[in-house]
């Protein structure tokens, strides 16, 4: 399973690339393989702000529809409108042209709590 080590990654199954200034969020590989087919993503307006840990969206499959968590407080800058347009890319690439936000964090609050891919990848298989 590609889990990608320059990243951070949350129990809910998001990614974030920094824990400071802008960064990318999507959702993991294991997270788009365990919702199987993806019909429909829904993100938020630009410029909408979110704490740690709150639902800032959410991504729908054949199987369920769920929330997606801001790994870090911030602020939204930019929508891949790509994932949006065609959410069943999130299948192909998850992490490089897969990311759904950008965001400009505002607080390193709950960044302690991010795992790096070596912690990631143990949680997954000690809880899946």
């Amino acid at each position: 399973m590609d889990i990608p080590a320059n990243l951070s990654y949350t129990e809910d199954h998001e990614w974030i690339s920094n824990k400071t200034g802008t960064a990318k969020v999507g959702i993991s590989a294991f997270a788009v393989e365990q919702l199987g087919d993806i019909v429909y993503v829904e993100l938020p307006d630009i410029g909408s702000s979110f704490a740690t840990g709150e639902a800032f969206g959410t991504v729908e499959s054949t199987k369920t529809v769920s929330d997606l968590n801001m790994p870090l407080a911030g602020k939204i800058i930019e929508i891949n409108q790509d994932i949006v347009d065609s959410p069943e890319s999130l299948q192909e690439d998850s992490y490089r042209d897969g990311w759904l936000i950008k965001v400009e964090i505002s607080s390193d609050e709950g960044a302690d709590s991010l795992m790096d891919s070596e912690a990631y990848e143990k949680f997954i298989k000690d809880n899946h």
